[in-house]
C-alpha cells in the first residue's frame, strides 16, 4: 500500500505518523508551506515533500507514479482531478461531523451552535461538491453538557479522525477497495465559516468625554426615547447601555460618548430628568488628546465567545506599541441555541508609526482566530478535503 498524504499542521502531522506507525509506505507528502508541521515531520523521516506552488489546489504533478490512495488531513488546497486520477484508489478526507450533516467549514462549530448531543466524524470520498463524496466510514461520540466546540475537537473528534483515517487505510492494504455509502440528501445541513468583524475608526484631534448615566424610576413607555433624545440633541454617541425592568421599576445604565465642548450641558440636561420622577446619578471623564507622535483609534471588534479573547487582544496590541485608552466588552446571545457572541469596543492611542492598515491586517488574523477556536481557514474549494479546525500548530 503506497500513499500520499496531502495536509497541514498538527492533524496533518499527526495522521502522517498514525498511519506511518503501521507500516504503510508513505511516498511523498504535500504541503502549503516547507516550514509547515507535516512538512517537519516528513523531513524527519525521510520522506519525500512536495510544497504546493498554489495553496489552493493540488495539481497532477504533486502525486508521483504508482500510488494506491491520497489521504487529505487538514488540506485547505483542493485536490484536483488531475491529482486524483494518478491514485489507483483516488484519495479520502476526514471531515469532523456524521455526514451528511454540517458540511462545510466550521462543522464543530455547528456542532455545537446547533445543541446536537452526538457528534461524530467521517472519512468520505474526495468527489466534486461541498463534502458530498461517498462514506468510507464513520463513527460517533456523544456531545458533553457545556462542551466547546475546541473541547470537543481534541477530546473526542480529533482522536476520532485519526482512528478512522488509520482503520481505512487498514482496510484498502487489505482488500485493495475502499467501503463507499452515498451520503442521504434528506439529512444534509451546513455549516459555512462564521466570521468575525473588525472595525478600526480613526478619531479626530478633537477631546472627547464619557458620561455614564444611571437612571432608576417608575416604569413607563417612552424613557429610553427620552434618553436617546437628549443624547441627539448634543451630538452624543450611544456607546452602550443595559436596561431592565425589577418589580415595574425601569432600571437603566447608558454610556455616551460625547464632545468635550458639550459634555456639561449633556450632563445637566440628564439632571433635568429628575424632575420626571427619575433618579439619575451621572459620573463623567474626559478622554484627553493623544500625544505628540500618536493618534487615536476607535476599535469595534465581534465574533463568537470564547476564553482568552482580551488577552490575546491586549498582547496583538502591545506587541505593535498600542496601548488602550478606554475598553468595553459584553457577551450577548447569538441568533441560534447556546451561541454566545463576544463584542469589544475600545479606544486605542496608536503611534504614527503603525498603519491603520497594518493594525487592521493584524487584528484580523487575530479576529479569526476567535472564530477558531475553529475558523480554519477561508474558503476553500467545496471539494477540499479535511476541513479541520486546529489550533494546537
Amino acid at each position: 500500500m503506497r500513499i500520499v498524504v496531502v495536509g497541514s499542521r498538527y492533524f496533518g502531522a499527526a495522521a502522517f505518523e498514525a498511519i506511518r506507525s503501521d507500516g504503510v509506505d508513505i511516498a511523498q507528502v504535500v504541503v502549503p508551506a516547507a516550514d509547515d508541521r507535516l512538512a517537519q515531520a516528513a523531513q524527519k523521516a525521510d520522506v519525500a515533500v512536495h510544497v504546493l506552488e498554489n495553496p489552493k489546489i493540488v495539481p497532477g504533478e504533486a502525486i508521483p507514479d504508482g500510488v494506491d490512495l491520497i489521504v487529505a488531513a487538514h488540506t485547505h488546497a483542493r485536490v484536483s482531478d488531475e491529482a486524483l486520477a494518478r491514485a489507483r484508489l483516488r484519495g479520502v478526507g476526514y471531515h469532523p461531523s456524521l455526514l451528511p450533516r454540517h458540511r462545510g467549514i466550521a462543522a464543530v462549530e455547528w456542532t455545537i451552535l446547533s445543541g446536537d448531543s452526538i457528534a461524530g466524524g467521517s472519512v468520505y470520498h474526495l468527489a466534486a461538491g461541498w463534502d458530498r463524496g461517498a462514506i468510507a466510514m464513520q463513527d460517533w461520540c456523544f456531545v458533553a453538557k457545556g462542551e466547546t466546540a475546541r473541547e470537543l475537537w481534541e477530546r473526542a473528534l480529533a482522536p476520532m479522525g485519526l482512528d478512522l483515517l488509520r482503520r481505512v487505510v487498514r482496510h484498502a492494504a487489505e482488500h485493495g477497495e475502499l467501503p463507499a455509502h452515498p451520503q442521504d440528501e434528506r439529512f444534509a445541513t451546513r455549516a459555512p465559516l462564521i466570521r468575525p468583524t473588525v472595525s478600526l475608526t480613526e478619531e479626530g484631534r478633537a477631546a472627547r468625554a464619557s458620561v455614564v448615566v444611571t437612571a432608576i424610576g417608575a416604569d413607563r413607555p417612552g424613557i429610553v426615547n427620552v434618553l436617546a433624545e437628549r443624547a441627539q440633541g448634543f451630538g452624543a454617541n450611544w456607546a452602550g447601555s443595559r436596561m431592565t425592568n425589577l418589580a415595574g421599576q425601569f432600571a437603566g445604565i447608558v454610556h455616551f460618548d460625547v464632545p468635550v465642548a458639550n459634555a456639561a450641558g449633556l450632563v445637566q440636561a440628564l439632571r433635568d430628568l429628575e424632575a420626571s420622577g427619575l433618579r439619575v446619578v451621572i459620573a463623567q471623564s474626559e478622554t484627553s488628546t493623544p500625544p505628540a507622535g500618536r493618534r487615536m483609534v476607535k476599535l469595534e471588534l465581534a465574533g463568537l465567545d470564547r476564553p482568552g479573547i482580551v488577552r490575546e487582544l491586549s498582547r496583538s496590541l502591545a506587541e505593535r506599541g498600542v496601548s488602550i485608552e478606554d475598553l468595553h466588552t459584553e457577551i450577548v446571545g447569538g441568533r441560534n441555541a447556546g451561541e454566545h457572541l463576544f463584542n469589544v469596543k475600545a479606544l486605542l492611542v496608536v503611534p504614527e508609526s503603525v498603519p491603520t492598515d497594518a493594525l487592521r491586517s493584524a487584528l484580523d488574523r487575530l479576529a479569526s482566530e476567535m472564530t477558531l477556536d475553529l475558523a480554519f481557514g477561508d474558503g476553500a474549494p467545496p471539494d477540499a478535503a479535511g476541513h479541520i479546525p486546529d489550533r494546537t500548530s
